[in-house]
Formats: C-alpha cells, structure tokens, sequence
C-alpha cells in the first residue's frame, strides 16, 4: 500500500501521515530526510520527533532514497517518508546548476527512477509526505524552477502508482485518490 500526501507548509500533511501510521498494524520508521543545516531546521526536526511514538525507529536517509527504501522496507512494516521536498532538495544541490547541469539531470533521472522502482517494489507499506509547491508563481532562479518542475514532475509519477493520494489544506485532509 503505498500512500501519498500532499500539502503546503505547516497543512497538516506530516500530522496525517503520522496519523495514518499510528493506524497501520505494523511497526512504523520513519525515513527522515532532512538535514541539519542551521539551528531553524535543528528546531523543527526536534519538533517533528517529539510529535512521534518513542517505539517509532528513525532512518536517516538525506539521499539514495530508493536504496534506503528496498533496504527497509520489509514485509509487515510500515515506512512514513517525511519529506520528499527536502530529498529532492538533498539530491539537486549535489551538483551546480550553471556549471554541471548535465552531471546533474543524469544523476536526478537516476535518483528519480531508483525511487519509483523502489516504490513499485517494496514489500511494506509506505507513506510518503511532500510539499505542493506548484501552486504559486513561477519562481525566479534556474535552480528554483529546476526544483518546482522536478518536483511537480516526480509528484505525478508518483500519484499515478499511489494507492492513495491526500491534499491537506489547514488540518483537514481530502482524499483525492
């Protein structure tokens, strides 16, 4: 069963995920993959942790995430990945746009794939949490629109394998899927 959340910042989406785990009959991780760059991210992350169960294993994954899912993933285990903006983030900063674009959309294609069969073959259940960002402007930079259609591009794929697919808006989630 994979489920897939979608929300803006501070909907609610991570809340439901996690609500959607403590439901699940398995023991639940939690694939994190943010990474600590500054006392903010510190705090939220800190955050976020004391919102979970103490019996909930954390996974730190901030890259390779379609290994870190075949590697966890098992039968009878729920995996709530939280969250894959901050993984494409992760993924795209590895490489300067301006200078080693190429290297950079071979390495993402390959990252995105990796994660989709990852998906398709996981034996556990999984939750995955991410962030709309396509409902505002087109931002300025190439990085910044890089990121919004990468992301908007992965989010599609991924709503068409998802079993379920929510949209949180101030709390209340809609399942649209």
């Amino acid at each position: 069963m994979i489920r897939f959340i979608l929300g803006g910042a501070r909907s609610g989406k991570s809340r439901h995920g996690e609500q959607l785990a403590l439901l699940s009959p398995y023991p639940v991780s939690v694939v994190a993959t943010a990474q600590i760059w500054d006392d903010e991210m510190r705090e939220r992350i800190t955050r976020h942790q004391q919102t979970r169960p103490a019996n909930w294993q954390t996974l730190e994954v901030p890259h390779n995430l379609g290994d870190g899912i075949m590697k966890y993933s098992q039968e009878n285990t729920c995996l709530l990945v939280d969250c894959l903006t901050l993984w494409v983030t992760n993924e795209l900063l590895r490489y300067d746009i301006e200078k080693e674009n190429d290297q950079l959309t071979a390495h993402w294609q390959q990252q995105k794939q990796q994660f989709l069969l990852a998906l398709k073959q996981a034996p556990g259940d999984i939750i995955l949490v991410s962030n709309e960002v396509g409902t505002g402007i087109v931002p300025m930079g190439a990085i910044n629109r890089r990121f919004v259609d990468e992301t908007g591009w992965l989010h599609q794929a991924i709503a068409e394998i998802a079993d379920e697919v929510y949209w949180v808006v101030a709390g209340l989630p809609q399942r649209i899927k």
